[in-house]
């Protein structure tokens, strides 16, 4: 995947969030250059008007690409590719690009077209984040509104398969690298934390299982996921094999998402943890996914210096998933040490977590 531009496709419900969880994400993206996809119905172009209007730099109106001739899934050769292709071939390509899909598009189709040899060798999916209502999911409602995911099926022309509403949630889930259970702050701190067990449950060994308040998340959580979903369709198969269905999630939450709120990041954490270089990097990457699995953390990133090597030891790991290379010389005066930084939600060991990276 070395070259590629990574690629996140956000799927979820209407009224589940997504807007206001990308919206957050821009207005903290720290300078990455991030173009989005929307893919809107009929004239409304709702969610591009919230996004223009979070008045960062990230989002500008050259950087958000609406797709409004139907469910992006059923439109893949027409709209989606063609648009894709226009991104990528700009004299400056953006670092990230976004995908907000429909709330009634099945993510497996979309994820296939990243296949297509007009993309293939330059984008790949960086990871599949779904957001979910958890007060709305918990009374097993799948959405808040359920009447309007009913009307936006009768808005597009192009739909051509009503699958249930529970089957698609379950393809959201089947297809997804991170659930995000939003409006969290609805609900009580057992029923939150039970959902959030339930979800990661139902979900694909490996898949994430976070909590959020008006869909603040840490850009670091969300993005960098390295995941190269199109390579692993085979885990992750639609419940059913009708073609695809839809819901316009312009994600107008009105009261709930249009406001701006910073809160939600006392939900994570972070800290580093340094020690002395390492004799033998496949055994460290082997000791590094034994502790993320063991105090289920998010992410873990660094460098590591390696007994007898020149060059610095780069690491990253998702889940239990750990990759490293070396990608340069270590400098005269540098350090031979190592130093990982971990995040995770709130309330874990740091103790134990640095005894552990440090055995």
């Amino acid at each position: 995947m070395a070259g590629k531009i990574p690629a996140t496709v956000v799927t979820g419900f209407l009224g589940a969030g997504k807007t206001t969880l990308i919206r957050h994400m821009l207005a903290n993206a720290n300078g990455k250059r991030i173009a989005l996809v929307i893919n809107e119905f009929g004239d409304l172009g709702v969610d591009g008007d919230i996004l223009r209007g979070c008045g960062d730099a990230t989002c500008s109106e050259d950087d958000i690409m609406e797709l409004s001739n139907g469910c992006i899934c059923c439109t893949v050769a027409d709209d989606f590719v063609p648009t894709m292709e226009k991104l990528l071939s700009r004299e400056t390509p953006p670092d990230h690009i976004v995908i907000e899909t429909s709330g009634l598009a099945l993510p497996q189709p979309l994820i296939r077209a990243f296949n297509w040899p007009g993309i293939s060798t330059r984008v790949t999916v960086d990871g599949v984040v779904t957001v979910v209502d958890g007060p709305a999911v918990a009374e097993g409602r799948f959405a808040h509104d359920i009447a309007a995911v009913d009307a936006q099926r009768r808005v597009d022309d192009n739909l051509d398969h009503e699958t249930p509403l529970s089957e698609l949630f379950e393809d959201q889930l089947a297809c997804a690298d991170m659930i995000v259970v939003n409006k969290s702050d609805l609900m009580g701190e057992t029923d939150s934390t039970a959902l959030a067990g339930t979800l990661e449950a139902r979900a694909r060994k490996g898949v994430h299982v976070v909590r959020a308040a008006h869909g603040a998340l840490p850009v670091e959580v969300l993005l960098g996921q390295g995941i190269g979903a199109e390579n692993d369709l085979e885990a992750r198969r639609e419940v059913h094999h009708h073609h695809h269905d839809h819901d316009d999630d312009h994600d107008d939450d009105h009261d709930y998402d249009h406001h701006h709120h910073d809160h939600g990041h006392d939900e994570f954490e972070s800290f580093v943890v340094t020690r002395p270089e390492i004799t033998d990097p496949a055994a460290f990457a082997t000791q590094v996914a034994e502790v993320i699995r063991g105090h289920d953390i998010l992410r873990l990133k660094g460098f590591a210096a390696v007994s007898g090597k020149p060059m610095r030891l780069t690491l990253q790991a998702v889940g239990p998933r750990v990759d490293s290379y070396f990608d340069r010389p270590i400098a005269a005066g540098e350090p031979r040490e190592t130093r990982l930084v971990v995040i995770g939600q709130a309330g874990l060991d740091r103790a134990a977590i640095t005894a552990a990276l440090s055995a």
